[in-house]
């Protein structure tokens, strides 16, 4: 660790790494702030879009709990998208790696990069088809808000 970090480090264990004039607070206080989603661009995961959307939007249990299941099914979905992208890459990588350019294994290899994304987009698609069933008409132009200004991300 370099020197210069080490007094960062210090303070920042002890709890007094940066003062209300900084504007981060304790750590109770900033912790909050992140769990609401204060920070533009908080993607779909589970914990915390789904506190942020249940404070914004003031859902009731029933919706709390159906879209639990919703984000829940997503992130299932985009960590297999991810798996596959990362199998599509190492084979791609032991292609070029080989003596011989395969131009039909190379063409396999990168449809299967398109076949995740298109089943991904369907995911999406779907997800929020479920998300708008379950949300009344101003829960709906909250949500709406919120994608156009940033704060949540699809």
């Amino acid at each position: 660790m370099h020197r210069g970090f080490m007094s960062w480090w210090h303070a920042r264990r002890r709890g007094d790494w940066c003062g209300t004039a900084a504007g981060c607070g304790t750590e109770g206080e900033f912790a909050a702030s992140d769990a609401f989603g204060d920070h533009p661009g908080a993607g779909f995961g589970v914990r915390r879009p789904l506190r942020y959307l249940a404070y914004k939007l003031e859902l009731d249990e029933a919706q709390v709990a159906e879209l639990a299941k919703v984000l829940d099914e997503l992130k299932i979905e985009r960590a297999q998208a991810a798996v596959d992208d990362r199998r599509a890459v190492a084979g791609i990588a032991d292609l070029i790696a080989a003596d011989a350019v395969d131009h039909d294994a190379l063409a396999a290899a990168a449809g299967s990069r398109v076949k995740t994304a298109e089943r991904l987009t369907g995911a999406v698609v779907q997800a929020l088809g479920r998300i708008h069933a379950l949300l009344n008409p101003e829960q709906r132009k909250r949500l709406a808000y919120l994608l156009r200004s940033g704060a949540l991300s699809v």
